[in-house]
């Protein structure tokens, strides 16, 4: 059975001796098997990570920077089979998984323009005899744990300006689907950077506290449920990092009397919808002011909605795939 193991400083990692399953969407059984690592592991990418961090960080920003336009050139050359590596495991349509993946590479076409960004000021005569300057340096070592819902997209917009402005990052994704982030790490080397600079550990809530509690992990973001986001917040701070947990993101929709029914209908059919729901637009809720602005939607949304199609991730013709797993159904 196919395995995904960790990237650690350019390669796989150690054999593991705990492995969970990597569910296929379309049909509900097991179609690999992903290594799950624990704080000896997260070490090994920590080592690696300090050991390279240095030179990357005095790396001019602009030689940073062509490593991110070719980074960007890769994943475009790649995008049809990072697509399909995303719904064989997340099951959403190829169509969302290409946007999933597009997404993340417009915060990557931000990074390609990182020397500008990362300029400091400077500021004369701010009191008697006092000048100020301010400069942006690299924190060192940082950590994103993703969910599953955008392995493409998140992962990207978290370790692309870590790694544009000379931080080393380490990813640890949803451990339903860590292919594409793998896959991306190994595309970053082969556009130029350094082992070491970006790297994937794999586990569940065993790793997530070694990333916490890590002295030399100095920024960990995080996007999940609000209950984890909680606990990821308390647990990272309490250890002295800088924390961002973003958590519980579900959009709500009010619907008035004035609206253009046929947009609000796609844009609803769409939100709720696609990617069978599982993203933060899903407009769980949606209020219509008035009785009959209500009737009006449903006359044309219902319809809409018995109109969709549901079928597996490949399906041209499907509005939406299935959810990843069947727990989660």
């Amino acid at each position: 059975m196919r395995q995904i193991d960790h990237f650690i400083s350019g390669g796989t990692g150690a054999s593991a001796s705990r492995f969970g399953d990597i569910m296929d969407p379309n049909n509900g059984g097991v179609q690999a098997r992903v290594a799950l690592g624990d704080a000896a592991v997260l070490e090994r990418a920590v080592q690696a990570a300090l050991a390279a961090q240095p030179a990357w960080a005095t790396t001019n920003p602009q030689r940073r920077a062509r490593v991110m336009f070719e980074f960007k050139r890769l994943v475009e050359a790649n995008m049809d089979d990072l697509a399909h590596m995303l719904s064989s495991e997340h099951g959403k349509v190829i169509a969302d998984s290409k946007g999933d993946i597009q997404r993340g590479l417009e915060v990557i076409e931000f990074c390609c323009g990182i020397p500008h960004v990362m300029k400091g000021e400077y500021s004369q005569g701010a009191g008697p005899g006092i000048d100020v300057y301010s400069m942006r340096q690299p924190i060192g070592v940082g950590a994103g744990i993703t969910p599953f819902n955008f392995p493409g997209m998140i992962p990207l917009w978290m370790c692309g300006p870590a790694i544009a402005t000379g931080n080393a990052f380490i990813i640890k994704p949803s451990e339903r689907d860590p292919s594409v982030p793998v896959r991306l790490a190994e595309l970053f080397i082969e556009a130029g950077l350094p082992e070491g600079i970006c790297q994937v550990v794999h586990g569940d809530k065993e790793m997530v506290d070694a990333i916490l509690d890590h002295p030399a992990i100095g920024a960990v973001s995080f996007v999940g449920s609000s209950d984890i986001a909680h606990y990821v917040y308390n647990r990272g701070v309490a250890n002295g990092k800088r924390v961002q947990a973003m958590g519980g993101a579900k959009n709500h929709g009010i619907v008035m009397p004035d609206a253009d029914l046929d947009q609000v209908v796609n844009d609803l059919a769409g939100a709720a919808f696609g990617s069978a729901g599982e993203r933060c637009m899903a407009l769980p809720v949606v209020v219509p002011v008035g009785d009959d602005t209500a009737e009006r939607l449903k006359a044309k949304l219902i319809p809409a909605i018995q109109a969709l199609r549901v079928g597996v991730s490949t399906d041209a013709e499907a509005h939406y795939g299935p959810v990843v797993t069947a727990q989660h159904k």
